[in-house]
């Protein structure tokens, strides 16, 4: 056994490249066996383990810098850097992160749980290297997936231009999460089609000098030769056209192939792109297989590769995507659209029902935005299926393209509130705080999945601009389903709950805590009302005034960023209309990054639990009466 040898990535350097090779096994099964446990992204860590390796093994971490785009493929990585012995704790609260964390280690020098961020912290890197004076290698990885995001194309732009000496490693396994798209996909799936070109290129120059008589000449030459045919044979042709020297496509499970691509990537001036073709879910035969599946999956059985999960009711998603189903049978105008999510966003039985209906347009929530904008225009009824931690990318498109424009998109907002595992990069904390500011905007979120179809309804009746429903990653209430939808009133509010002197404001999974605590007062004899704030814009201005009126004292509980949430807004109304008696106390998620865990555990973290609000009402009904028009 090698693996329980390699503390840090110079134990590699003594290593044989057989050994290395036996090395690489290893580490598939030490990932297969701890994932079958704790869940992760196996499929894309099973694809890089002899990349990375090679990588450790022909640089110098962390004085070299190495980036990884997203980081749910630098599992390898974080075992090679002397964390497999906190394997254990990977995703869990206190654990490992499930993505690239500075914290953790210094060889995480880039942190990014969103796409297509590798090539520009690539570039700021280099520049600084330089400007410090000091002669350290820069070196990203990004996935083909990753390069659909218009953010990396942008980086390779300015990095051909500005010449700087780093290295782009193109990991092309032919997806991201699901299966890419675009016309760069059809790129370089040409470029994988025709391995024989590098050997051309290199034999080239030999092949001429052995012209008898002319052969020197011809070999003075040989680069201006070499720039003509590569327009008939270069499968790379458009990375050498924006500055880069492309290598490629190597067998990225070869480690003699790779070493010997890095030690030649070293002898280029400039910057390089090294393209790597991997299988993803690589010596898993059922990763290998599914690789969509098994990019991010639960505990499972090794054997046979069975999934297990709880048994209960299904997931918000899977709701959204029936419902849709339901409602573009009727509507020949909707249109789905996602970034590079069709399964996540439970769209793949819609892509079925409506092929030609549903538009996946790759990593690339700007393109998404501006596009469903002029669909809309145009008089479809485009619905944008996102997360919202995605969604935070195309903010300047929903502002200037949508909103501005008064254009009737319905944003479907997946992953509402926190989401567990996946941690900082991946709640959906902020989109509250962000839409709720932005004329034109209508938004909303269930209090249960028959609700979710009613507001899915009246996003699709609704004819005034843009309107958006968000609902968490949890699974459903499990409530009955209406078979006739309605549309709700627009800015309408739901009393639960009547109370007597106290109520909680709240929305989505929060009515379930809010609920609870309700009944846990009601046996120390307190009545606390509940509120269904489904709008959280426009919000309901006369039941906000009646409960003034009756001098209620409200608690605002939201799974949300509390600057600038529904709580900010309730404050606003009342200071607008000069309610000066009104109390009111929030709870919500305070100013800081919730780390990885279970959402339970993020609950608790930031006090949106039961025992929180019995807590504060309990504090609340004890404090003697203070001068009006106080707020907390």
């Amino acid at each position: 056994m090698l693996l329980p040898h390699i503390k840090q990535p110079g134990d590699l350097k003594s290593l044989s490249v057989e050994e290395l090779a036996s090395l690489a096994e290893e580490i598939r099964s030490f990932l297969i066996e701890k994932l079958s446990v704790t869940g992760g992204h196996l499929a894309s860590n099973l694809g890089v383990v002899e990349l990375t390796i090679a990588l450790h093994y022909c640089y110098n971490s962390p004085k070299d810098k190495m980036i990884y785009d997203v980081g749910h493929q630098a599992y390898v990585h974080k075992i090679l850097t002397g964390r497999m012995d906190r394997f254990d704790t990977l995703r869990q609260h206190d654990g490992l992160c499930g993505f690239v964390k500075r914290s953790e280690s210094e060889h995480d020098v880039w942190e990014a749980g969103h796409s297509s961020t590798s090539l520009s912290a690539a570039m700021g890197m280099a520049l600084a290297r330089d400007l410090k004076g000091e002669d350290n290698k820069v070196i990203a990885m990004i996935g083909d997936g990753a390069l659909t995001g218009g953010m990396a194309f942008e980086a390779l732009n300015h990095i051909g231009h500005e010449r700087k000496n780093l290295m782009v490693i193109l990991n092309d396994n032919e997806m991201s999460i699901a299966p890419n798209v675009g016309a760069m996909h059809n790129y370089l799936s040409k470029i994988r089609s025709d391995r024989h070109y590098l050997r051309a290129k290199d034999e080239l120059e030999v092949l001429l000098k052995k012209i008898p008589a002319i052969g020197g000449k011809l070999a003075k030459s040989a680069g201006r030769v070499k720039d003509s045919l590569k327009y008939m044979m270069v499968p790379g042709v458009l990375f050498e056209e924006l500055g880069f020297t492309y290598l490629g496509p190597v067998d990225g499970h070869d480690l003699s192939k790779l070493i010997e691509t890095f030690q030649q990537a070293d002898n280029v001036t400039g910057p390089v792109l090294v393209h790597v073709v991997t299988t993803k879910g690589k010596g898993y035969k059922p990763a290998e297989a599914d690789s969509h599946k098994w990019h991010g999956i639960s505990p499972y059985k090794i054997e046979s590769g069975q999934v297990l999960k709880a048994v209960g009711n299904p997931m918000y998603t899977e709701i959204f995507g029936r419902t849709l189903i339901e409602l573009a049978e009727k509507d020949e105008r909707i249109i789905a659209v996602t970034p590079a999510m069709p399964g996540g966003s439970g769209l793949v039985p819609f892509s079925k029902e409506f092929p030609l209906r549903m538009i996946d347009v790759g990593i690339a929530e700007q393109h998404a935005a501006t596009m469903c904008a002029a669909l809309a225009m145009e008089g479809m009824k485009p619905v944008f299926a996102v997360y919202s931690t995605f969604m935070q990318r195309a903010y300047d498109q929903i502002v200037h393209d949508i909103c501005r424009h008064n254009a009737n998109v319905m944003f479907a907002i997946d992953r509402a509130g926190f989401v567990g595992a996946d941690g900082e990069t991946h709640h959906g904390v902020f989109d509250v705080a962000f839409l709720r500011h932005i004329p034109n905007l209508v938004l909303m979120m269930p209090k249960d999945e028959n609700e979710l179809r009613h507001m899915m309804k009246t996003a699709l009746d609704y004819e005034d601009g843009p309107i958006a429903y968000r609902y968490p990653r949890v699974n459903v209430v499990g409530v009955p389903l209406d078979k006739e939808l309605r549309a709700l009133p627009i800015g309408s509010w739901e009393l639960l709950r009547k109370g007597e002197g106290y109520a909680v404001i709240a929305s989505g999974p929060m009515l379930q805590v809010a609920t609870e605590a309700a009944e846990t007062m009601k046996r120390e004899g307190m009545q606390v009302g509940i509120v269904n704030a489904r709008f959280l814009k426009p919000l309901d201005e006369e039941m906000l005034r009646e409960l003034a009126r009756q001098h209620t004292k409200l608690i605002v509980l939201e799974e949300a960023s509390e600057a600038g949430s529904l709580g900010s807004a309730v404050l606003e109304f009342y200071a607008k209309e000069e309610i000066q008696d009104a109390q009111v106390r929030l709870m919500g998620i305070p100013d800081l990054f919730v780390e990885h865990g279970s959402i339970k555990e993020q609950r608790a973290e930031v006090g949106l639990t039961v025992e929180a609000v019995c807590l504060k009402l309990r504090k609340w009904s004890a404090e003697p009466a203070y001068g009006m028009g106080q707020s907390v």
